[in-house]
């Protein structure tokens, strides 16, 4: 096989890939999760809550999302009753 042929063979499986992929989430059913994470970070403020982000050993954090799943709590609440008994000794 030529190598023009192995060229415009590679661009009909790019092209017929382009064809057969779906919509992209931003124009299609997810188009809406946007405006209710929006809501959700109103939310959030009226509570007080303030993103945090912080980087951290995977073991340590392993750890932290181990111990949310045992108390059936969501990480962000274990991860504050830590760092407030941390920041009262």
């Amino acid at each position: 096989m030529k190598k023009a042929d192995l060229e415009k063979l590679k661009g009909l499986t790019i092209d017929s890939r382009m064809k057969h992929s779906g919509t992209p989430g931003r124009f299609g059913a997810e188009a809406s999760a946007s405006a209710s994470r929006r809501e959700q970070r109103e939310r959030e403020r009226a509570l007080g809550l303030v993103p945090f982000a912080v980087k951290l050993d995977g073991e340590l954090v392993a750890q932290l999302r181990q111990r949310a799943v045992d108390r059936g709590e969501e990480l962000g609440q274990v991860v504050a009753e830590l760092l407030r008994k941390g920041l009262a000794q």
